[in-house]
Formats: structure tokens, C-alpha cells, sequence
């Protein structure tokens, strides 16, 4: 369909699948440590419920609920402005830690479902952007938490 997207993103960061996991899993704190995209995030028993933003001028309000959780890492069903399910995957090496992020969704709000066909490429650009603040983010969550200063973070890149 011309309304569905499949993202793979690649992240690595120093510190661990444990920690990494904690600070992903804690749905409720996404406001606090990736401002960039996270505007507001309400938890109903299983539901998270999302008002989230990218680079372009519009919102995306979506839920979803966690369908299979790994000490590697968690799967969710997402549905709302769009549907669909993302899987996070976790690997230690070393002192850092690989994370993959597989997004297959299907837009369902009006505006993205109306324009996919012809501006499919500048939404996926939308999402690359996001994703790469949430790297960033992660960067620096992840050195508050140790305790260390960040400075700038490396520039995350559109993958």
C-alpha cells in the first residue's frame, strides 16, 4: 500500500542492554529525555498513549501496548495516526551497546495518508530525523545517569 513504511534504524551508545532498556522501556519519561519528539505521554493500565512531532509542521497521536518484552529487548503493537508493530533489539559488545529499531507501519491519519503517495520520501526524511534525536538523546540520557558530562553530543545521521 502507498501509506506503509518499514524503518530499520541503528543505533550504538555506551553503556548497557540493561540500561538502555530501562531508560526505552520507561515509556512515561520519553518527554524528559527526547524533548526533540516526545511532547506528551500518558500510561492507562497497558496503553501508552503518544503526542509526538518530527521536523514537519504537523502531530501524530498514537497508542500502543507492549506485546513481547526480552531481556534483549521488546516488541510493541502501535495504532492510532498509524498502526503497526516495532521491534527493539539490544546487543552488548562490549562497553557498548547495538540497538536496532525495525518500524512497520501504515499511516492512518488523514493528512499522511492522503499525501504518502507523493510525499512518502520527505515523511520517511521526518522519521530519520526523529530517530536521529532519539540517538542523541539516548547519548546524553545515558551520560546524566553516569554521572558524566556530555557536552555536545556526536551527531546522529539519517540512516
Amino acid at each position: 500500500m502507498l501509506n506503509d513504511y518499514y524503518f530499520v534504524t541503528r543505533w550504538r551508545v555506551r553503556g548497557t542492554v540493561k540500561e538502555v532498556i530501562d531508560i526505552l522501556g520507561d515509556a512515561e519519561d520519553l518527554p524528559r529525555w527526547w524533548p526533540a519528539v516526545y511532547i506528551e505521554v500518558k500510561k492507562r493500565d497497558d496503553v501508552v498513549e503518544l503526542f509526538t512531532k518530527g521536523w514537519l509542521p504537523y502531530t501524530l497521536r498514537w497508542s500502543f501496548r507492549a506485546t513481547e518484552t526480552r531481556p534483549d529487548g521488546f516488541v510493541i503493537e502501535a495504532f492510532g495516526d498509524f498502526i503497526g508493530r516495532g521491534e527493539w533489539l539490544l546487543t552488548q559488545d562490549g562497553d557498548d551497546v547495538d540497538i536496532i529499531y525495525d518500524w512497520r507501519i501504515t499511516a492512518e491519519k488523514p493528512l499522511l495518508k492522503l499525501f504518502s503517495p507523493i510525499l512518502k520520501p520527505i515523511f520517511g526524511a521526518n522519521h530519520r530525523w526523529a530517530m536521529a534525536r532519539g540517538e542523541e538523546s539516548l547519548i546524553i540520557e545515558l551520560a546524566r545517569r553516569h554521572g558524566k558530562p556530555h557536552g555536545e553530543p556526536p551527531k546522529a545521521t539519517f540512516r
